[in-house]
């Protein structure tokens, strides 16, 4: 994909929708349509994993498995294996804050219910359906859905690892496999469900963009999470202990974000055992990723390159070191077992030295430029836009980063001066309000061939709308509403897409929402 492209990060969790919290049912189509209306050819998501501690997306129990709390429920109901909702169920759902700890639990009840309803009354075809998903999935599926099966159980002991599970089942014995398979097959059934409804879900929306020209941007973590269906079913894979804990684990250095740096604790790769069988896991994670996402940004791409290894003992990350890790190996690998060029953007960030940089041009992948940090420095400074290489992907910020009107409100003066003046917005009234529109201007002028924005931005809203800050607790909860948009933020993007070469000269004079399609 040469073209040049523009469209917007946005979270299907971050959907509007009666249920708690956003997901791949009708809010998905009407974004893609919106979308659309304005011209963009680019819906970027984070992980559609499952999430994980803190509420994460980064951190999930698979890096193979789609997110249970996604799975709408509009479709089981059509299906007439569910009953819809009653107004009383939904009253209390908070529509502008994902509220983890309901509607968790609500929608985990509603899945249970679904798939006794599918038990019970599946019709043939979907029935023909669920089993051939099982087959073609179950290099990852069978191994995931027997370890929520044995998990659920160890949960309601509290305990929270597979290294304190029954000796036999933590190193996967096979005698004891067979027997855990046998005892929760209900459970596994159950879960083997689940999934089944998130792929064909998202499969769907998939379907959906592209008849109206929208590209999907995945996102791919680099790490697992050590309590995963992956570090246990492939414990060989990862720098493990005899009992089976991390020896040591993921993150980063002290940096912009944290004094003493951020001790993911997610374990390390045993490097040398994924390449003598040709790292065969991380293909089949990149395939699989690359089955629902037309492009994938790699999260951490440095970590390839090198890697902060810190000792599991350790409670920060300043006593890590940097390692050197197979990166060239790895994605000869990759490309290899793909079509060509790699469908990748590789998340540039941080402490980048040359080989990193050495190791994303090798592939030619493009990097990652966000705009904010452009004006901590001068001219020179490689986030400004006339610095840009044309293979890059430029952002105003990400869901790391405070949104662009927060940004503008916290800069300091020096800041805030140099992105007046670089951005033209020096003497315009209320400059604190309209500094977003000023970054996406910016971002879809430059020559960079992706460039996306916050749904944040989009809306010019402030600090209170922030996905996430690095390091913290508490995040990945905001949500939009339709009542916030209007009609005006479409047009500005059609526009500004037909203006910089990211969408047909056409799209100047803009058209209505496309008909039958009418914005809940």
């Amino acid at each position: 994909m040469h073209r040049r492209m523009a469209g917007v990060l946005l979270h299907p969790t971050s959907l509007p929708g009666p249920h708690g919290s956003g997901d791949l049912g009708p809010a998905a189509f009407h974004f893609i349509d919106w979308l659309a209306a304005g011209a963009q050819s680019v819906w970027q998501v984070l992980p559609l994993t499952p999430v994980g501690y803190g509420n994460s997306p980064y951190a999930g129990v698979s890096a193979f498995a789609g997110s249970p709390l996604m799975v709408a429920i509009e479709p089981m109901v059509e299906h007439g294996w569910l009953r819809a909702p009653t107004r009383e169920e939904i009253a209390g759902f908070d529509a502008t804050r994902v509220d983890f700890d309901r509607v968790a639990p609500w929608r985990m009840a509603r899945l249970r219910e679904a798939e006794a309803g599918f038990r019970a009354r599946g019709a043939p075809v979907d029935r023909e359906s669920f089993a051939a998903f099982c087959a073609a999935q179950g290099h990852w599926l069978d191994d995931y859905a027997l370890f929520m099966a044995i998990d659920g159980v160890y949960r309601a002991r509290e305990v929270w690892s597979w290294t304190r599970w029954e000796n036999a089942l933590a190193r996967r014995e096979t005698k004891a496999l067979v027997a855990a398979r046998v005892r929760h097959a209900g459970e596994i059934a159950f879960w083997q469900f689940v999934q089944w409804q998130f792929f064909t879900q998202w499969r769907a929306v998939m379907d959906y963009a592209h008849a109206r020209g929208v590209t999907l941007i995945g996102d791919l973590p680099i790490f697992v999470a050590h309590h995963s269906a992956d570090c246990w079913a492939h414990p060989g894979l990862f720098r493990l202990d005899a009992q089976g804990e991390p020896s040591v684990v993921a993150g980063v250095p002290p940096d912009f974000f944290s004094a003493t740096g951020q001790r993911w604790g997610n374990p390390l790769y045993d490097w040398d055992a994924m390449a003598r069988d040709g790292f065969a896991w991380w293909i089949a994670r990149l395939n699989h990723e690359l089955a629902r996402a037309d492009l994938v940004r790699i999260d951490h791409f440095r970590g390839f390159a090198g890697y902060w290894e810190i000792p599991a003992s350790c409670p920060t990350a300043i006593e890590g070191r940097w390692v050197p890790a197979p990166g060239e190996a790895l994605f000869d690998a990759l490309q290899r077992a793909g079509d060509g060029a790699l469908p990748v953007i590789a998340e540039d960030l941080g402490v980048i030295t040359p080989d990193v940089e050495a190791l994303r041009d090798a592939f030619a992948l493009p990097g990652m430029k966000i705009l904010q940090f452009g004006f901590a420095g001068d001219g020179s400074h490689a986030f400004l836009p006339h610095n840009y290489p044309a293979n890059c992907c430029v952002y105003t910020g990400t869901h790391d980063n405070d949104t662009a009107r927060g940004w503008w409100l916290a800069a300091t003066e020096r800041e805030r001066g140099y992105a007046a003046a670089y951005l033209g917005t020096e003497g315009a009234p209320a400059g604190e309000h309209n500094v977003h529109w000023a970054m996406i201007r910016c971002a879809w002028a430059s020559v960079a061939r992706i460039a996306v924005c916050q749904m944040q931005d989009v809306l010019g809203l402030d600090s209170s709308a922030r996905m996430n800050v690095p390091g913290q607790l508490g995040h990945w909860t905001w949500r939009f509403q339709w009542s916030q948009v209007g009609p005006e933020p479409a047009e500005r993007l059609a526009r500004l897409s037909a203006a910089y070469g990211r969408a047909s000269i056409d799209r100047l004079a803009l058209a209505a929402y496309p008909a039958g399609h009418a914005m809940p």
